[in-house]
């Protein structure tokens, strides 16, 4: 197996420029086709790692076996390049010397080519950019509970124009994959177990990306979220039917009301075929049916996998074979496959070159819209212009903080000493313990796509690159003496650490119990890529320990609040009768200590609802509220699935009163509309937000239907006393689902719309009954719900 392995050393020093060659510097596209070499336009369908190691810990899945045989970086650019692999993200860099790097990698490679053609520059952003020094943003789940696209949008355009500056083209975000089982290790990339929440945030990311001049790539193509018992890169058991429905929307929405211009395919197989050699959906979908005119890019080694780990290509050649024939145009993020094994099985007229020419056209044109097809393209990144970057500048800091405040779930708040027990009075602060596992943690805050879990973690002799307070260090800041005590980690906690926590617990007015995960990749934490969960509870003796501390409060009088910082939800139902109060966050980010101090001293009113739901028990099915009658609590099964708080729960500090329902009609076509408008007043003393959730219910089928399903929300800021009038237009295209024959439909009949705070808080029901013809829609139909919001 071929591989650009000693790409790992980067050029440190710029060679003399060449002067271009006036003959080449104005082709277009297809006279660069036309004119190159089968090795030149195999080398511009493929990626190189430039600081990657074949030693220590993978930061991609079998990164160290799949390193293959070394080669110099001059034998590797010799034909040209398309894309350089994580210049920033691989090793901890200083920017502007990750800057130079870049610029005199760039200047070989066009020297080296004669069409003097730069390499596109990809970079993971999932939570921030994946650099040393860069902020690290709330990871996507925090942005799903924050129901706030438009802050989103901001968020993905400062990490695009941060990227911009230093010379990258591609962002390797955002996930769309649609959590089905909660135990999966990435439930924190995503954003959600609803397909309307993750289209729509999803969206918002990626306009901000784009925005920025990025290309937003959108990952994984498609159902990699769903695997058997929710193992990584396990096989998907899904039918056609579930996987147009809760799967692909999110996609659509991307393409069409974003604009992303890549996809990366899956790892997984679906019923047998894994997305890399599945043509039918990377081209007859993707393409044919959708209309992309993107680049399909191959998720790490995920095109030699089809040889080395799904078993359905004999060897390299067969594996990218198969996979240019998917339609996958780039091999990321080294040559495995799309080097010498493809260029043999093309000379011997086992691939068509045609098919080469195809993904090379796609591959150009994007470069030529990134600008680097221009004959004045300056290599150097505009950063070495100024001599200067600050990655995580006041201004992200601050936007950091307000995702990360909006992100807090408060779960539970039960009535300590004849009130509510947050947000915490003076009293209760000036004698205040922080415990557990994650007290004195600053990983507590980050996901496992942050630089410092991602790569920072295997170099622990450099030190963190950007500032995270921990809880009990913000505490401290804020509130002076604070007791705290670490609680051993996330797996390992012992009696004397017990004691000493519960020792603290009953000595205090007011007890934070900081528990939840650690991220980190392959075995390397108990959140993140590769590491699954076999249950529920939460991880290691973090349960024994909450039991034992909230016994000791109780038996004390504490006031004792729970904190959750995790990357998916955990079993809580055991702790949410004797906790004062529950806060859940997921992976807040740098400034989530700070964000958590906000709401829990009440500086903030906390207004993030569940994108996932928080199970009661940690066995059983994990499931989503995206589920079927008979999925849910019935007399057939002694189990019962339903979560201790749902999708879209979430408390504040205020109340709020919804009144003057009304629907514009009882009766539509099924290509009409109909309007609900609900009036929303905030009638408590502070200022709050409210999350206005509209949700579907199909009662009658001509498939299985979800019991509902969410097709609009709207995050309304009400100052104490304001109100607003909210109006969703609901397009009947808004009802649609894959009927019989496997096409998408709306059909006539009743349907309610059920106006929520949660997928089970019912405010009011309006029942519409649509009439005329079943009907066919497909990409073109109407994806999203218009809100208004009128204030008087």
């Amino acid at each position: 197996m071929t591989s650009g392995a000693a790409e790992k050393q980067a050029p440190t020093s710029s060679p003399a420029s060449g002067r271009p060659d006036p003959a080449v510097e104005h082709l277009s596209v297809d006279e660069l086709v036309q004119q190159m070499t089968l090795e030149e336009k195999l080398a511009q369908l493929v990626g190189v790692w430039v600081n990657a190691s074949s030693d220590g810990d993978s930061v991609a899945p079998l990164q160290n076996e799949m390193a293959g045989e070394t080669r110099s970086w001059e034998d590797v650019i010799a034909s040209g390049l398309g894309q350089i692999t994580r210049m920033y993200g691989t090793v901890p860099l200083e920017p502007l010397e990750g800057a130079r790097r870049l610029a005199a990698a760039q200047e070989q490679i066009m020297a080296a080519s004669r069409f003097r053609i730069p390499a596109q520059v990809h970079e993971e952003c999932l939570a921030g950019l994946a650099a040393w020094k860069a902020t690290a943003f709330p990871v996507p789940l925090a942005w799903g509970a924050t129901f706030n696209p438009v802050l989103v949008r901001r968020m993905a355009g400062l990490i695009g124009d941060q990227m911009r500056a230093l010379g990258v083209h591609q962002g390797l975000a955002p996930v769309l994959d649609v959590v089905r089982d909660l135990r999966w290790g990435r439930v924190e990339e995503t954003i959600g177990e609803d397909p309307h929440l993750v289209g729509t945030v999803a969206s918002a990311y990626v306009s901000g990306l784009e925005g920025a001049g990025i290309v937003a790539t959108l990952k994984h193509f498609v159902g990699y979220s769903a695997s058997r018992a929710g193992r990584n890169h396990a096989p998907v058991s899904m039918g056609p039917r579930e996987l147009a429905d809760a799967m692909l929307p999110p996609f659509e929405m991307a393409l069409k009301h974003g604009s992303a211009r890549s996809v990366m395919h899956a790892y997984t197989d679906i019923d047998g075929v894994p997305a890399a050699a599945n043509r039918a959906l990377l081209t007859s979908l993707l393409r044919d049916e959708w209309g992309f005119a993107g680049t399909v890019v191959a998720d790490y080694f995920g095109v030699a996998f089809l040889d080395v780990t799904h078993g359905v290509a004999a060897d390299s050649g067969e594996a990218a074979a198969l996979a240019l024939t998917a339609g996958v145009d780039v091999e990321l993020p080294t040559v495995n496959c799309y080097g010498r094994p493809l260029l043999e099985r093309v000379r011997s007229g086992a691939v068509p070159e045609s098919l080469v020419d195809t993904a090379l056209r796609r591959v150009l044109r994007q470069k030529q819209e990134a600008g680097l097809l221009s004959p004045g393209f300056d290599p150097s990144p505009p950063v070495l212009a100024t001599g200067s970057i600050d990655l995580d500048p006041a201004s992200n800091r601050e936007l950091a903080r307000e995702i990360a405040t909006q992100s807090l779930v408060l779960l539970t708040n039960r009535k300590h000493d004849g009130g509510p027990c947050l947000p915490l009075p003076a009293a209760a602060l000036a004698s205040l313990g922080v415990v557990g596992p994650l007290a004195q943690d600053p990983f507590a805050m980050l996901g496992c796509y942050s630089f410092d879990a991602h790569v920072g973690a295997s170099h622990p002799d450099v030190p963190m690159g950007i500032s995270v307070p921990t809880v009990a260090a913000a505490a401290a800041q804020r509130y002076g003496s604070v007791r705290s005590a670490a609680t051993g980690t996330c797996e390992a906690i012992t009696e004397e650490q017990i004691a000493e926590a519960c020792g603290i617990a009953a000595s205090v007015e007011t007890c934070v119990i900081v528990v939840g995960d650690n991220a980190g990749l392959f075995g390397r934490g108990t959140s993140g890529e590769g590491n699954d969960a076999a249950d529920l509870q939460l991880p290691g003796d973090q349960h024994r320990m909450l039991d034992r501390v909230l016994a000791a409060a109780e038996e004390a009088g504490t006031r004792a609040v729970v904190v959750v910082l995790s990357g998916r939800p955990y079993a809580l139902g055991d702790f949410a009768g004797r906790a004062a109060a529950i806060v859940q966050g997921f992976f807040p980010g740098e400034e989530g200590a700070e964000a958590l101090w906000d709401v829990l001293s009440g500086a903030a009113n906390p207004s993030g609802k569940l994108p996932v739901s928080v199970p009661r028990t940690s066995g059983g099915q994990p499931g989503t509220y995206l589920h079927s009658r008979l999925a849910g609590p019935s007399g057939v099964s002694a189990l019962d699935p339903s979560p201790l708080f749902p999708f879209g729960h979430g408390l504040s500090y205020t109340s709020f009163a919804f009144s003057n329902h009304q629907a514009s009609t009882s009766t539509m076509s099924t290509s009409g509309t109909v309007s609900v408008a609900v009036s929303v007043a905030n009638t408590g003393t502070v200022d709050g937000a409210e999350v206005v959730q509209l949700y579907l219910e199909d009662p009658v089928g001509e498939v299985v239907r979800p019991v509902r399903e969410l097709i609009g929300y709207a995050r309304l800021e009400l100052a104490a006393g304001a109100s607003a009038r909210v109006e969703f237009t609901v397009h009947a295209d808004r009802t649609s689902f894959t009927g019989l024959d496997l096409k998408r439909v709306v059909t006539p009949g009743l349907v309610k719309l059920h106006v929520a705070t949660s997928s089970t808080a019912d405010v009011h029901t309006h029942e519409v009954i649509l009439h005329g013809e079943r009907r066919v829609v497909g990409f073109e139909r109407e994806m999203l719900t218009p809100v208004t919001v009128n204030r008087p």
